[in-house]
């Protein structure tokens, strides 16, 4: 994943440019921190097997048919010597990933050289595709587009990141019996969103090539255009019906900040000190919000959790064909002019997007909104087709599961897909606060919060359709903006701080569908004459799961994956970046020791395919251990990949702490099963040492030009 943001709970602050990632003083260097124990650790074995060229991530993991290895490098340093300086997709030539396949381990990058580029265990790294790669079309790799065809990348306005710079998932779907020609499904994390369609096959020599003339994106198709486009396409899967799911992870939808609730606004009579980055969504210019509440409150500002993931929305207002009011000097400068058309309805963005009909001349695109709105890192569905779990990126945020009534792709339409959305509850708090994180497993109680099919939760949608950045204006300032526009604009801003958004769902309708739940879980709102409230938790998910007791404490949950065709018995692995934030308070249902490094849990699935505990069996460093320690650790967990042996690819999102290189790698885990059924035994089975959290947190995160920035995250 894309982490381009900045914490800060200064009593006043400088607001950080759009797409940079700045060091704050939420969780930091600034606390006491001991060494945990049994940090870093490993139940089985990890070998590295890639780095990344300097500033990329490593993303989007997938072995081909036969053993080829894809993986993205995601927004590099614009430093780096060419081909490795801009966006791209490739694969690893000359290496196949078999059934209990080995390889020589790879180093740490020493030199120049290494640092900048993509290095690999065994073969060659080969890369099929680049950002700004001409299509037949006309169009660059990766570039959305208005419905007029100008490029979006030409307005002015915030920046998510560079368009076009951040591929992440590949998802193959293949087009014969052999495996050796099919269809890459790509996500590009950015704002508005991408996902594209690119042809590749395999030659009698054992490369791959891409075929750029027919490779679409499928953001300026009208299909995916009519759904409000996408947002922050991250990580995805391969859905057991054969269809790429791709997740939008729509870090703004953040309507409290960190521990905040709803109930505690109405408790305090006043939503400052609590009010997130969605309050602002249609605000003119709204990745300026920060800036202001750090102008209007001075000591009494907070963190506006998500604000800087607002970045890019009027771009996506410009996708979608809003009129150009919000420009001047030939679209060289933003103004803080109010969209009055086509802006976009912050709950049309935040959900899992199927590509059904993937070979279609254009793939017909499904939103399923009965999963609930997030910051989806990535969906995992089950082999039983009907049960989904998801991960949510960011500080607190929740852990999720829907269940369908029926096998999904036995409806007739998906919108019909019907069933139960549920958030994870962790119920033995008292005994993993006792242990440290490596021998602390996570008992889970899942909360069902609300039934509904997706097209329900479309028809909801569409009741804000038609705010604009105007009504955010008319609606909570009482001097005319047309007359007075920074007046105006302090003036809405504070009442939203205040009081909330009323353009959207309020405080008071979440409140009260809180209220109604806890009376009676085992009934539905609906029950007690209160239809209107069903919508909440599937537009409103974590305010939601908040106001239930849902364990919405979680830290960076990212990439989440199990074996395919995983039945009852197999695994479900999930990575959470970094153990710190809401994870190590001393309150609500987490509170472990600091893990900086991040960690690895497994779920085993039960005959239902419901998961009742998490144990841990990666464990990464603490922030200060030393290069002989952290260097051949896992640092920063992101993006899962588990491969039909049922060994893991784990790639890393890293704020690289005390190693002697900067590069983010990939690491191949052998469960401890494997090893022994006769896996290698060369390595150490476990590796155990000490070590110091500073609380650095992660977030490699773009400024626009390809410079990237180590920082704590407020997502």
């Amino acid at each position: 994943m894309v982490d381009f943001s900045r914490r800060q709970l200064m009593a006043t602050s400088v607001a950080a440019s759009v797409g940079a990632s700045v060091a704050g003083g939420v969780v930091s260097g600034e606390e006491e921190d001991t060494d945990t124990d049994n940090a870093p650790s490993v139940d089985g074995e990890i070998k590295r097997f890639a780095s990344t060229a300097l500033g990329a991530e490593v993303t989007g993991p997938f072995v081909l048919p036969g053993g080829t290895l894809l993986f993205s490098l995601q927004h590099p340093s614009r430093e780096n010597p060419e081909p490795f300086n801009s966006g791209g997709i490739g694969y690893v030539q000359g290496y196949q990933f078999e059934d209990g396949s080995d390889f020589e381990e790879l180093d740490v990058p020493n030199t120049n050289e290494e640092k900048g580029r993509v290095r690999v265990g065994e073969g060659e790294y080969t890369l099929l595709a680049r950002e700004n790669d001409n299509l037949g079309n006309g169009e660059d790799l990766g570039m959305p587009t208005t419905p007029d065809g100008l490029e979006v990348d030409e307005f002015a306005g915030s920046r998510y990141t560079d368009l076009g710079y951040n591929p992440d998932m590949n998802q193959f779907i293949p087009t014969n019996d052999e495996g050796t020609e099919g269809l890459l499904f790509t996500n590009f994390e950015s704002s508005p969103g991408n996902v594209t369609r690119m042809p590749i096959s395999r030659d009698d020599d054992g490369t791959w090539s891409a075929d750029l003339e027919n490779t679409i994106n499928l953001s300026n198709t009208e299909e995916l255009r009519s759904l409000g486009g996408t947002r922050i396409n991250c990580y995805g899967d391969v859905s057991p019906w054969d269809t790429p799911l791709s997740a939008e992870e729509e870090y703004a939808h953040t309507r409290t900040s960190l521990t905040s609730t709803v109930s505690d606004i109405v408790e305090d009579g006043t939503g400052v000190g609590h009010r997130g980055g969605a309050q602002f969504w249609n605000r003119p210019n709204p990745s300026e919000i920060q800036s202001a509440i750090d102008e209007y409150y001075g000591d009494d500002s907070w963190s506006v959790q998500g604000f800087w993931a607002l970045g890019g929305l009027e771009l996506l207002a410009y996708y979608l064909g809003a009129d150009r009011v919000d420009q001047a000097g030939g679209y060289t400068e933003n103004t803080t002019t109010p969209i009055a058309d086509n802006y976009p309805n912050p709950y049309r963005t935040g959900y899992i997007v199927d590509f059904r009909e993937p070979d279609a001349e254009t793939p017909k695109p499904v939103k399923y909104h009965v999963f609930g709105r997030a910051a989806w890192e990535c969906p995992d569905v089950q082999s039983d087709e009907k049960t989904v779990y998801l991960s949510s990126d960011g500080s607190n945020k929740g852990f999720y599961k829907f269940v369908a009534d029926e096998p999904i792709p036995s409806y007739d339409d998906p919108m019909d897909v019907k069933g139960t959305l549920y958030a994870a509850k962790v119920t033995n708090k008292e005994a993993a606060a006792k242990k440290p994180p490596a021998e602390a497993e996570l008992e889970l109680e899942w909360l069902a919060m609300s039934r509904a099919s997706n097209a329900e939760v479309a028809e909801w949608i569409a009741e804000y359709d038609d705010v604009s950045q105007v009504d955010y204006l008319e609606t909570h300032a009482d001097t005319d903006w047309q007359e007075d526009l920074e007046a105006a604009l302090e003036e809405a801003d504070k009442e939203v701080a205040e009081n909330g958004n009323q353009n959207y769902i309020t405080d008071e309708e979440i409140k009260e569908w809180g209220e109604l739940w806890s009376e009676d879980p085992e009934s539905t709102v609906a029950d007690r004459g209160r239809d209107d409230l069903r919508k909440v938790p599937f537009l409103e998910t974590r305010a939601a799961a908040k106001e239930i007791g849902a364990t919405v404490e979680f830290r960076k949950s990212e990439g989440i994956d199990s074996i395919e065709d995983a039945e009852p018995g197999d695994y479900v692995y999930v990575g959470i970046s970094e153990v710190n934030d809401g994870m190590s308070d001393d309150a609500g249902d987490l509170r472990t020791e600091r893990v900086d490094g991040g960690l690895v849990y497994r779920g085993k699935l039960e005959d239902d395919y419901n998961i009742s505990t998490l144990e841990p069996v990666i464990v990464g460093p603490d922030a200060t251990d030393p290069a002989d320690v952290a260097d051949d650790a896992l640092v920063n967990v992101d993006n899962i990949y588990v491969m039909d042996d049922g060994r893991v690819l784990c790639c890393e999102d890293a704020d690289q702490f005390g190693r002697s290189y900067k590069n983010d790698c990939m690491y191949v885990y052998t469960p401890p099963e494997l090893k022994d059924d006769g896996g290698d035994d060369e390595s150490e089975e476990t590796t155990e040492n000490g070590g110091h959290g500073n609380g650095n947190g992660n977030g490699n995160g773009n400024n626009g030009n390809g410079n990237n920035g180590n920082g704590n995250n407020g997502n």
